[in-house]
C-alpha cells in the first residue's frame, strides 16, 4: 500500500547540514497500522511529512497504492492535495470560528466541489457518528473538549474516505486517562474502517498498544522494524532495548547452544548466573555479548528463600505503580531495574535475591 525506498533528507543552515532521514525504506501493508516511535529529532516527523507531500525529500521514492507520488529519479512529487490522505497534527487545528460541522466539512467541499448541499451534510452526519459527535454538530468547535477536539480533527481526515490516515502526535495534548481511552478508540475505528495508518509518537506505551508493526528510529535510520511483541521481548540493539522498556544491560559470555539443540538459544554466563536466552544469530562458545533483561524479567526472592541461581542484593528504592511496583536493586557495583506484583514487592533497604528468569530475554546483535 506505502513504499518507501531509500529516502533522504537533509536540512540546511548555512553551512551547517543536518540529515534528518538518511535512507530509510519501509512496506505498509493496506490497512496496517505503523507506528514510527523514536525520540525527539530522530526523524519520524520529518517521514511522514514526506509522505503527506508538506516537505520535499532529497532522495528516494514514495508510492501509494501503487502510484509513486515522489521520485527523484523520475521528477515526480504529486502534491499533498492530490495524495488522497487524511492528516491529523499534534495541535489538531480546529478552526475556531467554525461549528463542529462546519470544520468536518470543510475538506470535503475543497476537495470534492462537485458534491451537492444534501451529499455533503449526509457524508458529515456519518462521520461525526462514527466519532461520537453527532449530537454536538452545531455546537461552536472551541466549546470542545480536548478529546472531543481530537475527535473532531480525526473526523475531519476520515471524511474524504482517504486511503491512507497519518497521525502527528494526535494523542499528546490529552491527560494521561483520556489518552488512554483515545488509544482503544483510535484502534478500533481504523480497523473498522480498514484505512493504512501511520503514527508518529514518542511515546512507547501508545506505539506498543496502537500498531500492528512499530518502526524504531533514532538519527535519522530505522533501527528495528518488528511487531509490538517481538520489538519488546527481543530488542536488537542497546538503544532499542533502552528505549522500548526499561532493560538491564548486563554482560554475558556464551557457553554453548541450549537444551534442544535450536540455534535460536544458547546458555550465557552472566554475574547473576547462568541463562538460557534468545539470539537471533548463531553463536559462538565464548563469544561475549550484551543481554537484554526486562524488568520483569527478574525474579526477586526474600533472601531467606530458594538461592538456587540467585545472587544477593538490597532493595535501594520501590516506585508504586499501581498493580506493580519498579524496584531498584544493587547487586554489589550494579544497580537493576525489576518489576513485580505489588503485593509481592519487598520494601526499601530489605535484603534479596535475583534470579534472571530463563528464556525472557536476548542477546542484542
Amino acid at each position: 500500500m506505502i513504499s518507501i525506498a531509500d529516502l533522504k533528507q537533509v536540512y540546511r543552515d548555512g553551512a551547517t547540514t543536518h540529515a534528518a532521514l538518511r535512507g530509510v525504506s519501509v512496506e505498509v501493508a493496506a490497512g496496517e497500522f505503523l507506528a514510527l516511535l523514536g525520540p525527539s529529532g530522530c526523524g519520524k516527523t520529518t517521514l511522514l511529512r514526506c509522505i503527506a507531500g508538506l516537505t520535499e525529500p532529497e532522495s528516494g521514492t514514495i508510492a501509494i497504492d501503487g502510484e509513486t507520488v515522489y521520485s527523484a529519479a523520475e521528477h515526480i512529487n504529486v502534491p499533498a492535495r492530490m495524495r488522497d490522505i487524511g492528516m491529523v497534527f499534534q495541535s489538531y487545528a480546529i478552526w475556531p470560528h467554525m461549528t463542529v460541522a462546519q470544520n468536518a466539512a470543510f475538506p470535503l467541499r475543497y476537495r470534492r466541489p462537485e458534491l451537492g448541499a444534501g451529499q455533503v451534510r449526509e457524508r458529515t452526519a456519518e462521520v461525526l457518528r462514527l466519532v461520537h459527535l453527532d449530537a454536538l454538530a452545531n455546537r461552536p468547535a472551541p466549546a470542545l473538549s480536548g478529546g472531543q477536539q481530537q475527535r473532531l480533527a480525526l473526523a475531519r481526515a476520515l471524511i474524504s474516505d482517504p486511503k491512507v490516515l497519518l497521525l502527528d502526535e494526535p494523542l499528546s495534548n490529552l491527560d494521561a486517562r483520556l489518552r488512554e481511552e483515545m488509544r482503544f478508540e483510535l484502534r478500533a475505528l481504523t480497523k473498522r474502517l480498514g484505512v493504512t495508518t501511520i503514527l508518529v509518537t514518542h511515546e512507547q506505551a501508545e506505539a506498543l498498544s496502537l500498531a500492528d508493526v512499530v518502526a524504531v528510529m533514532d538519527d535519522g535510520r530505522f533501527m528495528q522494524i518488528s511487531s509490538p511483541r517481538d520489538l519488546y521481548d527481543r530488542p536488537r540493539t542497546e538503544f532499542v532495548a533502552g528505549f522500548v522498556g526499561r532493560a538491564n544491560l548486563v554482560p554475558a559470555e556464551v557457553i554453548a547452544t541450549a537444551a534442544g539443540g535450536s540455534a535460536q538459544w544458547v546458555s550465557v554466563s552472566t554475574p547473576y548466573g547462568v541463562v538460557e536466552c534468545y539470539t537471533e544469530r548463531p553463536r559462538a562458545a565464548g563469544e561475549r555479548a550484551t543481554l537484554a533483561v526486562q524488568p520483569e524479567a527478574l525474579a526477586i526472592v526474600p533472601a531467606g528463600g530458594d538461592l538456587h541461581g540467585a545472587v544477593t542484593g538490597t532493595v535501594e528504592g520501590a516506585a508504586f505503580i499501581g498493580d506493580a511496583t519498579e524496584l531498584v536493586v544493587r547487586v554489589g557495583d550494579t544497580v537493576l531495574v525489576a518489576k513485580v506484583a505489588t503485593t509481592d514487592a519487598p520494601a526499601a533497604g530489605a535484603a534479596v535475591a535475583v534470579r534472571i528468569r530463563a528464556q525472557t530475554c536476548t542477546l542484542l546483535s
